[in-house]
């Protein structure tokens, strides 16, 4: 690759073949730092840790850390531990807060041990992966993980504000997403460039890549929900709409449906789309004013912003495993 020229990049999870012995460890790390004095929290750390997960978090920090530093770090797998922490912990709390039944395919942790004992355990993640982060003794570290956790709890307010209501702009959307997910898609980069000896300027390349990268995987999100299989998926299709989240593809049919279809769709938000029917009929106007289709465009224009950042880089397997990132967002089924 020469001059930014983005070349052909393998489909898939492809990219996740180059540190998966990497990753290996960082499985062994979460699984010792899981452990607590408490039974229940350990059980919930360990159950959560094997519900598996697509492990994306942690695998954009290991290459990002390799594509500066050519290896990876003790310090590297630590932080890849802490993000995978930080990132059950917020699930955690979103299933209580939901009320969600389940994740990934398997009843979520505040059905199995109810919500005290999920929200204290999620609470204990959160310190553990601080714990583990300050063995680092680096205030950079720090300041970023910090920023992050406070970034995405505002954003986890911010949606609770708006519950239920059909005035959400996209503009609105567009930063919760940044608050909830790209947020810290972002610090995963950051952090592997950091402890890589990443310049100021190549950090900041990498922040946003990953930015843009995890704006798309929200989007993406937004779309399974409505179009995914449940047993696929790993929960039940349109738990956005009953929870009642106007999420993109909604927001963008609001926009344009006339004025009896937003008195409907208003109502569902409102009410939850608590049977089939009324979620046939919000998916129904979804489709008749492309919601979908347009929500698959937008999250195409972050994944481009991310191919053209990365392919400033020299072309490595490493940076095609980070093209090859892009089209695995936009690309999969759950």
């Amino acid at each position: 690759m020469q001059g930014g020229k983005i070349t052909q990049v393998p489909s898939g999870m492809e990219f996740l073949e180059l540190v998966r012995e990497d990753l290996q460890r960082v499985d062994r790390e979460i699984q010792q730092r899981s452990v607590a004095s408490v039974e229940a929290i350990t059980s919930i750390g360990h159950y959560l840790h094997s519900s598996g997960g697509k492990r994306l978090r942690p695998a954009l920090l290991l290459l990002c850390s390799k594509l500066v530093g050519g290896s990876v770090r003790e310090e590297a797998i630590q932080l890849a531990a802490v993000v995978e922490m930080i990132h059950a912990a917020t699930l955690v709390h979103d299933d209580v807060i939901d009320v969600a039944e389940t994740r990934r395919g398997r009843p979520s942790p505040n059905v199995l041990w109810g919500n005290h004992t999920s929200v204290l355990a999620g609470d204990w993640l959160y310190m553990q992966a601080f714990q583990v982060a300050l063995e680092q003794r680096d205030f950079r570290i720090l300041d970023i993980l910090i920023s992050l956790t406070q970034t995405m709890v505002e954003g986890e307010l911010l949606q609770l504000e708006r519950l239920g209501s059909a005035g959400v702009t996209e503009a609105d959307y567009m930063d919760l997403v940044h608050r909830k997910t790209a947020a810290l898609f972002s610090a995963c980069a950051r952090l592997g460039a950091l402890v890589a000896g990443a310049t100021d300027s190549v950090e900041a390349q990498l922040s946003d890549y990953a930015w843009n990268l995890g704006m798309a995987f929200q989007l993406v999100d937004d779309v399974l929900d409505f179009t995914a299989q449940q047993d696929v998926l790993g929960k039940p299709v349109g738990s956005d709409l009953r929870e009642g989240k106007a999420t993109l593809p909604l927001i963008y049919c609001l926009e344009m449906a006339e004025a009896a279809e937003r008195l409907f769709l208003e109502s569902v938000l409102r009410k939850g789309a608590g049977t089939s029917d009324s979620f046939a009929g919000a998916l129904g106007l979804i489709r008749k004013y492309q919601g979908i289709e347009r929500t698959m465009a937008r999250a195409e224009t972050f994944t481009r912003a991310a191919r053209r950042i990365m392919a400033e880089f020299p072309e490595s397997p490493i940076q095609r495993a980070l093209l090859a990132l892009t089209e695995a967002v936009v690309g999969r089924d759950h």
